[in-house]
């Protein structure tokens, strides 16, 4: 098979050839149709910060993938061969993940613990299947679970880019009252498209909204210090993006203002199963771009150099 190997940071991806993957007790195989490009995957390949993150040494990148279980391995009972599946990049035990401890998904092929699987319903695509898996459930997570985001919620959204996106309408869909900001002209206009109550050229305008949770998709310090500041008292704002892994924070004002500052990091089969509900009622429809399997490379260039419109999906083959 072929995949797109990781070998360390400002070194570029390399298409290469290996042996094709074998199921082992726990796992299956699967025959990977769609796989999505995240912002992270370029983070790494250019911050050394990142590197504990490969423990074990060159690895195929790529967290977020769906496609069909050719191969069950023993002890297997949740998914059979022949099933469409997405895959839940991180064990939230073990905290072991695809594309980095593990083989990952920019591959013809990959072998994944079974109990990570979620069958895609019949009227979800492999492309949609494969981006839930991290920026749909990323963003079920952090505004659902982390954020305790409900029906009637004022909710606030930083960064209306891939993972922003899909929160919106989630949060929409849900009856959260959203509002949303992103430094680009373009995404504003999206969050415009996609039904937000209002959108902000700034973060700190959103504090005429006195938002109940903010989510910072962003997270390039800056945005979470101004999401501190402009949250109403006592809200909540909760981290996401690792725009940056540092942060100032006015301390001052999350002590006056009583506000809790949470973290949420990946989702569960639990969540994915969440996103797979909510696009099989068809209200679903995020801006999603796919690119052939063999332009992996290129497109976390454009990712690197924000020219990608909502979330980029590399597709293997037709559906």
């Amino acid at each position: 098979m072929r995949g797109w190997l990781f070998s360390g940071t400002n070194k570029p991806l390399e298409l290469i050839e290996k042996e094709d993957p074998k199921a082992i007790p726990g796992h299956v195989v699967i025959d990977v149709k769609a796989a999505g490009l995240c912002h992270s995957d370029v983070a790494a390949l250019q911050d050394p910060g990142w590197m504990p993150l490969f423990p074990n040494g060159p690895v195929i990148m790529g967290h977020e993938f769906a496609g069909v279980v050719i191969e069950v391995g023993e002890g297997v009972e949740n998914v059979k061969v022949g099933d469409r599946v997405g895959v839940n990049p991180m064990n939230r035990e073990t905290k072991v993940t695809a594309g980095y401890n593990y083989d990952g998904g920019y591959a013809e092929k990959v072998r994944v613990p079974a109990d990570q699987c979620v069958i895609i319903p019949d009227n979800v695509s492999f492309v949609a299947g494969a981006a839930s898996t991290d920026a749909g459930i990323t963003s079920y997570r952090a505004i659902f679970n982390i954020g305790q985001a409900k029906e009637g919620t004022k909710l606030g959204i930083i960064g209306v880019g891939g993972l922003g996106q899909f929160g919106l309408q989630m949060a929409l869909i849900k009856g959260c009252e959203v509002y949303a900001t992103d430094v680009s002209a373009e995404a504003r206009e999206l969050a415009k498209e996609l039904g937000a109550h209002k959108v902000y050229d700034s973060i700190l305008d959103m504090k005429e909204a006195e938002c109940d949770v903010i989510v910072d998709f962003a997270g390039f310090g800056q945005t979470t210090a101004d999401a501190i500041e402009a949250v109403k008292r006592e809200g909540t704002v909760v981290i996401v993006g690792m725009g940056k892994l540092e942060s100032n924070i006015n301390t001052y004002l999350m002590i006056t203002k009583e506000v809790k500052l949470l973290g949420s990091n990946g989702g569960s089969v639990e969540d994915l199963q969440g996103v797979y509900d909510i696009f099989s009622t068809g209200k679903m429809n995020p801006t999603l771009t796919t690119i052939p399997f063999e332009e992996i490379d290129k497109g976390l260039e454009k990712l690197k150099n924000h020219e990608v419109k909502g979330r980029l999906v590399a597709v293997f083959d037709e559906e």
